[in-house]
């Protein structure tokens, strides 16, 4: 997929393409947002109508600095605010893996939301799977950079499981795209071959069922 030149900027190589995803003038919600990367790039060169969602203090504060509508809290309690279609997409950028409820999360998403955006890091990439086999250790990467002592990650996910609960829960993936990043994720390739092995990330695209 190219990329419009207009967001080849400085945010995260999958930021960029999450980014691509969304239609121009849309309305946003992003949970787990952050300081808002992602909705600060939406609002000035998409025009969108971004708000956030985000538990850290310290980043919503950063995040309402730069005019940033961030709302701190719990992201399953806040998100019962809304009402049914309320955004035209809901994305939860690389925080999957750290959420307890994830069928609670997606359907919520899908409720207030016409579409949602998901991204994770992909733990079956080859690289996690030699440091388990020829270590014995839990991997540690750029994508995974804690110890299994101090991770706020609380479950795995693999691309291939997404594909799998998509199925089990009820949702449709409207669009997949994996990717292979660097070691500080500002640039990337898209992986069409052997994804659940040689993709870093996974982005999915998803809607209601059909």
């Amino acid at each position: 997929m190219s990329l419009p030149n207009t967001h080849r900027n400085d945010l995260r190589y999958d930021l960029r393409l999450i980014s691509s995803l969304i239609s121009s003038s849309s309305r946003v919600l992003g949970l787990g947002c952050g300081e808002g990367e992602l909705l600060h790039s939406l609002k000035t060169q998409k025009d969108s109508l971004c708000t956030g969602i985000e538990l850290d203090a310290d980043l919503v504060s950063k995040g309402v600095a730069k005019g940033l509508n961030i709302v701190q809290g719990d992201l399953n309690e806040e998100m019962e605010d809304y009402g049914d279609k309320t955004f035209d997409y809901v994305v939860l950028s690389q925080t999957l893996q750290q959420i307890f409820d994830p069928a609670r999360v997606i359907r919520s998403m899908l409720r207030i939301g016409h579409k949602g955006i998901v991204s994770f890091p992909n733990f079956s990439h080859f690289e996690n799977r030699c440091q388990l086999f020829f270590k014995g250790k839990a991997p540690v990467s750029s994508q995974l950079p804690y110890q299994w002592h101090n991770t706020p990650n609380i479950r795995v996910i693999t691309i291939r499981d997404f594909r799998e609960y998509a199925r089990e829960v009820g949702f449709t993936i409207l669009e997949e795209i994996a990717i292979n990043t660097d070691n500080n994720d500002k640039s990337g390739r898209r992986i069409r071959f052997l994804s659940n092995l040689r993709a870093t990330y996974g982005i999915f695209l998803i809607g209601e069922p059909a």
